[in-house]
């Protein structure tokens, strides 16, 4: 079963469209709503959630679920700002989301994980489900849950690293992105995180769930921004065979990668600014 009178809002992202008096910040929150439901993926940073979901018209009280995508302040530090409004509320995210994550850069060690303590969080109203594998949110809606890591050129973020019970910090292999996905008349639609697990990881995956169902559309996070030459050359080439309708990158793709996306994909990509409006019949 697909979901019907899709609309997808873009909350927060580092740069804004229109209306006037939007927010940007570093960080990703799309609102969804279809005919069947009314869900938030992921929240942001915590600096624009509130201002531009009440700008853009999306009623956060009314939201019945929230996707986090990986458990990075960027995504999810607006969480304990949006549950006074919805209420108690169920939040998905993956069993490792959870935990001490930093960005290590020339010998500056700086915290990047979920600020808040889990048990705060459900004291305002999150209740966590926690999954691993490919889930069924509700009907053509679904969780990726960890993605495998197959190609050989979508290399880790040598920078992002975790800390386990001793606090000696690792290379965090981001188990934790996932990507939610819409099952629409058009095809699928996949709304990314960050894709740490790599973009053509990701609709390998999906594809292998899914079996049958076209990719239509791809918004959010892409990771380009930091990747190679090597890599990014060997991704637009490889994305090139999913015949994809739409590609609106945001977030950690980057300005420069977004015009070079631009320039290899022509007019199915857009960037995906705060106020940006994608609708699906």
């Amino acid at each position: 079963m697909v979901q019907k009178n899709i609309e997808l809002t873009v909350l927060c992202e580092n740069s804004v469209a229109g209306p006037f008096g939007l927010t940007g910040e570093h960080g990703w929150a799309v609102g969804v709503t279809t005919s069947a439901t009314r869900m938030l993926f992921d929240t942001g940073q915590g600096l624009g959630i509130l201002r531009n979901s009440e700008i853009l018209e999306f009623d956060l009280s009314r939201v019945e679920t929230i996707v986090l995508s990986h458990g990075h302040y960027d995504h999810c530090s607006g969480l304990a700002l949006v549950l006074p409004l919805t209420g108690k509320t169920d939040v998905h995210i993956h069993q490792q989301g959870f935990g001490r994550r930093c960005h290590r850069y020339k010998g500056t060690i700086r915290d990047i994980g979920i600020m808040e303590k889990q048990s705060s969080l459900e004291s305002l109203g999150a209740h966590f489900i926690f999954n691993k594998d490919f889930t069924k949110i509700e009907d053509g809606i679904y969780l990726s849950g960890e993605i495998p890591r197959l190609t050989t050129f979508e290399e880790p973020d040598p920078r992002l690293v975790r800390a386990d019970t001793t606090e000696e910090l690792f290379p965090d292999p981001l188990l934790d992105d996932q990507t939610l996905i819409l099952d629409s008349r058009e095809g699928l639609i996949l709304i990314l995180g960050c894709a740490h697990a790599g973009l053509i990881n990701i609709l390998h995956h999906v594809q292998q769930q899914l079996p049958g169902r076209p990719i239509h559309t791809i918004i959010g996070g892409t990771h380009l921004g930091f990747a190679s030459d090597e890599q990014f050359n060997a991704t637009v080439k490889a994305l090139s065979n999913f015949n994809i309708k739409c590609l609106a990158a945001s977030h950690c793709t980057g300005l420069e990668r977004g015009a070079d996306l631009a320039q290899a994909f022509g007019s199915i990509f857009r960037f995906a600014p705060v106020g940006t409006r994608l609708q699906f019949a």
